[in-house]
C-alpha cells in the first residue's frame, strides 16, 4: 500500500488439504529469487489462484484503504475455484457471502495467506519492471515505487509521471498541488495501522 507508484495488488490462493511448499513465508521474509520460485510452485500445486489489480487513477478516487480492498476483492472473484471459507491477512471483505476470518499477521500463520502475498508481490515486482521501460529513470525496477531515497530524488529531477499516485503527498508536492485533508481511518480493519503505513494512509486522502 505505501509505494508512490504503480497499482495495489493483491492475491488468493486455494491450498489443498495436505499440500506442502518448503520455504514459503511472509513475501517481504523473502529475497527476489525464492518468491520467484515459490511462485511457481504455488502456481503448480495451488486447487485455484487469482491476481488482482487496482490501477492507480482508481487508488487517486477512492483511496489506498480501499483500493486494497478492492483489490483483495477482485482476486477472489477471479477464483476459478468458489472458497469454502476467506482467510485475510487483517482486513474483512464486505458485500462477499463466504464466511470470512481477519487474521492480524496472516501472512506469517497461515500458508495459504503468505502464498497469495508471494503471488502479489511477484506480479506487481514485474509490472514495476515493465513500468520502469514505460518511464525510465525513477528506478522502478529496482525499488518497485517505494518512498526510498532514491525516488524521492528521482521525483525531485523529473517530476511526477503517469504511474505516480497522485493522492500521496509527496507526488502532490512535487506537482505543485495543495495536501489533501486527512481522512477517517476505517474501522472495518482487525488491526488500526500505525507509524510510517498511518501516515501514508491520512497523507493519501486519496
Amino acid at each position: 500500500m505505501s509505494p508512490l507508484a504503480g497499482p495495489v495488488a493483491a492475491a488468493a490462493v486455494i491450498l489443498k488439504p495436505g499440500t506442502r511448499i518448503f520455504g514459503i513465508d511472509d513475501s517481504k521474509k523473502l529475497d527476489a529469487n525464492s518468491r520467484e520460485s515459490l511462485a511457481k510452485e504455488i502456481k503448480e500445486k495451488a486447487a485455484s489462484w487469482s491476481v488482482a489489480f487496482v490501477e492507480v487513477e482508481e487508488i487517486d478516487t477512492i483511496n489506498i484503504y480501499w483500493a486494497g480492498i478492492l483489490a483483495m476483492r477482485r482476486a477472489v472473484e477471479g477464483l476459478e475455484v468458489t472458497p469454502q471459507h476467506l482467510l485475510i491477512d487483517a482486513k474483512r471483505l464486505k458485500d462477499i457471502a463466504i464466511p470470512q476470518q481477519a487474521i492480524i499477521k496472516g501472512d506469517t500463520k497461515s500458508a495459504s495467506i503468505a502464498a497469495a502475498s508471494i503471488l502479489a508481490k511477484v506480479s506487481r515486482d514485474a509490472l514495476m519492471r515493465t513500468l520502469d521501460m514505460r518511464h525510465p529513470g525513477y528506478g522502478f525496477a529496482d525499488h518497485k515505487g517505494y518512498p526510498v531515497r532514491a525516488h524521492y530524488a528521482a521525483l525531485s529531477r523529473l517530476g511526477a509521471c503517469a504511474a505516480h499516485r497522485r493522492s500521496f503527498g509527496p507526488v502532490r508536492e512535487v506537482l505543485g498541488l495543495p495536501p489533501l485533508p486527512p481522512w477517517p481511518l476505517p474501522t472495518e480493519r482487525a488491526d488500526a495501522p500505525s507509524g510510517p503505513e498511518a501516515s501514508l494512509l491520512r497523507a493519501a486522502s486519496t
